[in-house]
């Protein structure tokens, strides 16, 4: 019997939700960072639909995790409160920032918002009093206390969401808009489409989502650090995954952070001092040979063989 693919998504949803109930800590944690480079994967993927190619992820994620740190231990609000006041902050941030940048296109786009998280940097470690300067922020009220489990579940429910949000970029008039401006701005102007309107909109949105996942990771954790919260790390992986996956598509975010996030794990235990370099060269091979993306390929094949069988 042939499953149709909403059946096949609640399968999968079941199975995600069930997890922490079949496996051990060590995997829960695993997961709760696939899904959190997942959703940061599926931000960055959305706004480059749009033509655009931002380096603002690191940024609006630190950002996010100082405003959530920072509002829960200054202001004694539980930490799912934060969380929607770091989405806040970062969504207000970025829609005064993209007044300005978004009249920027191509190259010059892209290296303004690479200098984000070295701005934002910057201003976190000299406002001591409420940052913490140089040395970072702890507070004591952690997201779920250290319950692995409620966090994997708080998580998935944002990478759901981001899902959902994807999806929306991709079925609505929001995708035909998008896709014009990708294609050739002046052809979409002409058509009646607000390009600078779209594209604020998009870089708001995909703002305030890495804002929550930022103010996400610190909370479970309890502490934030200037270095470690505006890490390239938390742009450049996202990016990989992307890549590696297939860009333009939410399938390739979410293939690609589920490939790039278990082999990252795997190749730590079996080489602990040289699994950056294997991943680094499956990086690579991946693009220079599956250009399209995994997801991508997969859809070639299938045509393919979707052809062949019609010409029989």
């Amino acid at each position: 019997m042939k499953i149709t693919k909403p059946i096949l998504v609640l399968i999968l949803l079941a199975a995600a939700i069930a997890l922490p109930l079949m496996t051990e800590s060590y995997f829960i944690t695993v997961a709760i960072t696939i899904l959190t480079f997942m959703s940061l994967a599926l931000s960055w993927d959305m706004m480059l639909r749009t033509g655009q190619l931002s380096f603002g992820t690191a940024g609006f994620f630190g950002l996010g995790g100082y405003a959530g740190i920072i509002a829960v231990a200054d202001s004694g609000v539980d930490p799912i409160t934060g969380i929607i006041i770091a989405g806040l902050v970062a969504g207000i941030v970025s829609l005064v920032l993209g007044m300005a940048i978004l009249r920027l296109r191509g190259l010059y786009f892209a290296i303004t918002t690479m200098a984000l998280a070295s701005v934002f940097m910057v201003i976190i470690r000299n406002i001591h009093k409420i940052s913490g300067g140089p040395s970072g922020k702890v507070v004591q009220n952690t997201l779920f206390n250290y319950d692995s489990n409620k966090v994997y579940w708080f998580m998935l429910g944002i990478a759901v969401v981001t899902i959902i949000v994807s999806e929306v970029f991709q079925r609505t008039r929001i995708h035909f808009a998008i896709d014009s401006i990708r294609a050739d701005e002046t052809v979409a102007k002409s058509h009646g489409v607000n390009i600078y309107k779209y594209l604020i909109f998009v870089f708001v949105i995909t703002s305030i989502i890495q804002g929550v996942i930022g103010a996400t990771y610190a909370l479970q954790y309890g502490f934030v650090f200037p270095e470690s919260s505006f890490s390239a790390h938390y742009l450049l992986l996202p990016i990989a995954m992307a890549l590696v996956g297939g860009i333009y598509s939410t399938v390739g975010s979410v293939i690609g952070a589920i490939i790039l996030g278990l082999s990252s794990e795997y190749l730590k235990l079996i080489m602990p001092y040289g699994h950056l370099i294997i991943y680094g060269v499956i990086i690579v091979v991946v693009v220079l040979f599956l250009p399209n993306g995994v997801y991508g390929a997969v859809k070639d094949i299938m045509g393919f063989r979707k052809r062949r069988l019609e010409e029989r």
